[in-house]
């Protein structure tokens, strides 16, 4: 609203002492930050007594873990103002008009709804085993149906796939160097010497291969390349799923999914920033997606909220984001990687989440393999998902948190040296 503003200032031709800063992404970027910090570490503080005060305590099972009981009672659902922390700076910052822009905030409020419930389900069944003297033990049918979890992550799927393949502010441009003669000027942008024609068909960037693109529509018979659409949404689809649950099982110790997010947040917004921008992405032989830049603001805003969150949130946690933070952050940074055209790097920049939902995946696969064939489940891991194993192993949480951390960091700049690994 603020860049809105001061441009409307400009177009009427007044001067706003410092109003031209406003035109400057980089200038935004910081502010964003700076923003969803403030909002974050001094209005967090707040939200928990808030949240103590009405009784939003997370309920803890008796799992043998090393601390466990400890978290008893501490607020959770504070996942709100992580969504709060990237809201406001992405709405007054931002140029809102970009389809990207719109299609995060979307994203956000969507899967924090979802997460919202999800969690007030889970305490609303608490409350009811406290009033009629049952003893509550986590997970007995309370929150939602897991099939309606996934159904609204497929529903953003199909919006997100589908506004990014049909609609006509999403423009990719990739090198040409064939004969210009023919070509459609207006589909045509050129920096020092090279020429950039607009992409019309479902493409993305692959890491380690020359070409550096990939397009989906070969993976069809050249008879389906028509309903390219189709293969496209679907996996969009899966991403988002796949990206938000795993995102939604790493937030299992104090500060894990909140540290990791913020990292891949910091990667995300430099893929961001130099595929939006035309020189940088002629410098680097990338492809050159308009309008992509004014992503880095939202993305500024998430780091800047994870962050600040973290405050409260590192060992020993003031408060817990709850399903509230950790699905809407999974499925954010899925939408993000799919916009910079990202996705296959997603395991690699995603590593610990990958990791974390494929320990559950194969526990449970494991499990019930053995004991149908056995008689009695046998477990690969002493407890899924990983960083409980770990915890099994005596490792304190805090060094299992900051290794993790460690790790995503290493993914990290390994996923932005594929920009010139070819």
């Amino acid at each position: 609203m603020l860049y809105h503003l001061f441009e409307w200032f400009k177009e009427q031709g007044y001067k706003v002492p410092g109003g031209a800063l406003f035109s400057f992404i980089t200038f935004r970027v910081l502010l964003a930050v700076l923003l969803s910090l403030i909002i974050t570490s001094v209005y967090g503080k707040r939200l928990i007594n808030f949240l103590r005060g009405r009784l939003v305590g997370e309920t803890v099972r008796d799992l043998g873990l090393q601390g466990e009981q400890q978290k008893k009672g501490t607020p959770t659902m504070g996942g709100l103002i992580i969504i709060l922390g990237i809201l406001l700076p992405t709405l007054l910052l931002a140029d809102l008009n970009k389809v990207y822009i719109r299609l995060m905030i979307l994203s956000t409020i969507w899967l924090g709804i979802i997460g919202f419930i999800d969690d007030y389900l889970k305490l609303r069944a608490k409350r009811l085993s406290q009033q009629q003297g049952v003893a509550y033990k986590k997970g007995d049918k309370d929150g939602l149906a897991g099939w309606f979890k996934i159904l609204g992550q497929v529903g953003l799927g199909l919006i997100v796939g589908l506004t990014l393949f049909f609609n006509d502010n999403v423009q990719t441009y990739r090198e040409y160097t064939g004969d210009m003669r023919g070509l459609d000027t207006a589909n045509v942008k050129q920096v020092a010497g090279r020429v950039f024609v607009k992409a019309t068909e479902p493409i993305t960037t692959i890491p380690f291969v020359k070409s550096h693109e990939f397009n989906y529509s070969k993976l069809l018979p050249k008879p389906l390349r028509e309903y390219s659409w189709v293969l496209y949404v679907g996996v969009v689809i899966f991403i988002i799923t796949a990206v938000s649950n795993g995102a939604n099982i790493t937030d299992g110790i104090d500060g894990l999914a909140t540290g990791t997010s913020a990292l891949i947040g910091v990667c995300l917004g430099i893929f961001a920033y130099a595929s939006g921008n035309l020189r940088l992405a002629d410098y680097l032989n990338i492809m050159y997606i308009p309008n992509l830049g004014e992503l880095t603001i939202f993305i500024a805003a998430m780091v800047g909220a994870c962050i600040g969150f973290l405050w409260y949130n590192a060992y020993p946690a003031q408060v817990f984001m709850g399903d509230t933070g950790s699905l809407t952050l999974g499925g954010i940074i899925a939408a993000l990687a799919i916009m910079v055209r990202k996705e296959l790097l997603i395991p690699i920049f995603c590593g610990v989440f990958l990791v974390e939902l494929l320990s559950v995946m194969i526990q449970v696969s494991y499990f019930k393999y053995t004991k149908k064939k056995f008689g009695e489940g046998r477990r690969i891991f002493l407890m899924s998902p990983l960083h409980h194993h770990y915890q099994k192993l005596g490792y304190h949480e805090s060094k299992i948190v900051t290794r993790f951390w460690i790790v995503t960091i290493l993914l990290v700049v390994f996923s932005i040296v594929t920009l010139k690994i070819r």
